[in-house]
C-alpha cells in the first residue's frame, strides 16, 4: 500500500476537546454580544430619555417647639428627580444620635412622589423626649448642650437605575432644657392701704442653662402666707446670661381688705411665706421657650417707701 493510501489517524479525545472548545467560544461570544446589546441600549435609552439618579441633601433643620419636656425637630430635605417620569419615595429611614448613642430612630413609609423634572422639599418630624433621653444616658443633665447627627436613608425607586439609596447626614447641636431658679428677694410698698396697695415685687432670676435667655415676657401668680394677692405681668426684655443672675422689678397691685384680717396683720409685720408660681417667655439660640418658673415655701422681707416715714435700714 502506497503512503499516500495510508488511512488519516485522528485522536478521539482531542477532537471532542476541539468541538467543545468551538462550542464553548460559539455560546460565550453569543451571551457577550447579548450583554453587550443590552448594555448599548440601556445607555442609548438613558441617552435619549434622559434618565438620571436622584440627588438629595438636608437644607435645613428647625425646631418649632422646645420646652421642659421635648423638642420637636423639622428636618428639611431638597430632593432633585431629573427624570422625565415621577419617581416614588419608598422609604425614609432616619436616625439621631449623640457620641455614638441612640437618641431616636424611625422609619416613614409610602413618603410621596418627586414630580418629573422636578424637586421636592420633604419635610421630617421628630420628637425627642427629654426624660426618655435622660432615663436612658444618666450622664446627660438638665440645662446642658449636646451634639447630635441625624442619618437619613432615602429609598427612591428609579426606572433603569432600579431601587437606591440615598444617604445624608447633618450634625448640630440641642439643648436640655431646664427651669430657672426664681426668689422674692424682697417685696417693697409704693402705696399701702386697706384699701388698695402697690408694691414692687424685686425678683432674682438665675439661669441654670449653659445657655443665654433672653427674658420677653412674665406671667405669674403671688401668695402671701397661703393667700393668693393676684397675677402680675411684665413685658420687658431682659438679658441672663448662661449660669448668670439677673433681677427684675415686678409691679403688682392688691386690695387687702378683700383678704381679710390675716393678710393685713402680714402685711404689718415685715416678713412672710410667700409661694410664686408662673412662667417665663424667652429667646434661646435654639428658638423661642416658655419655662415654668416656681418657688413655694420662700420667705421674703416686706418693705415700706422710706415716704411712709418707715425706717429703711436694711435696704441694700
Amino acid at each position: 500500500m502506497a503512503s499516500s493510501d495510508k488511512p488519516e489517524i485522528v485522536e478521539r479525545g482531542d477532537k471532542g476537546k476541539d468541538n467543545k472548545e468551538d462550542e464553548s467560544e460559539g455560546k460565550g461570544g453569543f451571551l457577550d454580544k447579548v450583554k453587550d446589546f443590552i448594555h448599548d441600549i440601556g445607555e442609548k435609552i438613558e441617552e435619549t430619555i434622559g434618565f438620571g439618579k436622584p440627588t438629595a441633601d438636608v437644607s435645613g433643620i428647625h425646631i418649632p417647639s422646645i420646652s421642659l419636656e421635648k423638642a420637636e425637630i423639622v428636618v428639611d430635605v431638597l430632593i432633585k428627580n431629573p427624570n422625565p417620569v415621577p419617581i416614588p419615595l419608598v422609604d425614609i429611614d432616619y436616625l439621631i444620635e449623640s457620641d455614638g448613642r441612640k437618641l431616636i430612630a424611625g422609619l416613614i413609609p409610602d413618603a410621596g412622589t418627586i414630580h418629573a423634572h422636578g424637586e421636592e422639599t420633604v419635610k421630617i418630624p421628630v420628637k425627642l423626649v427629654f426624660d426618655d433621653i435622660r432615663n436612658t444616658y444618666h450622664d446627660i443633665k438638665p440645662g446642658s448642650i449636646i451634639p447630635y447627627k441625624i442619618k437619613v436613608d432615602l429609598i427612591v425607586d428609579v426606572p433603569v437605575f432600579g431601587r437606591l439609596t440615598l444617604p445624608l447626614e447633618k450634625t448640630g447641636e440641642i439643648p436640655i432644657p431646664y427651669k430657672p431658679d426664681v426668689d422674692i428677694e424682697k417685696i417693697q410698698f409704693q402705696r399701702f392701704s386697706f384699701e388698695e396697695t402697690v408694691a414692687i415685687l424685686h425678683l432674682k432670676l438665675e439661669n441654670k442653662n449653659d445657655f443665654e435667655l433672653g427674658l420677653k415676657d412674665l406671667d405669674c401668680e403671688v401668695w402671701l402666707s397661703d393667700v393668693s394677692i393676684g397675677r402680675a405681668d411684665l413685658s420687658e426684655f431682659t438679658p441672663i446670661d448662661k449660669n448668670g443672675i439677673s433681677y427684675v422689678d415686678l409691679p403688682i397691685t392688691f386690695r387687702p381688705k378683700d383678704f381679710g384680717s390675716a393678710l393685713w396683720d402680714m402685711i404689718r409685720g415685715r416678713g412672710t411665706g410667700y409661694t410664686i408660681k408662673g412662667n417665663i417667655h424667652v429667646d434661646t439660640p435654639f428658638g423661642q421657650m416658655k419655662l415654668p418658673i416656681v418657688k413655694e415655701g420662700g420667705t421674703t422681707r416686706l418693705k415700706k417707701n422710706k415716704e411712709d416715714g418707715e425706717d429703711d435700714d436694711d435696704e441694700e
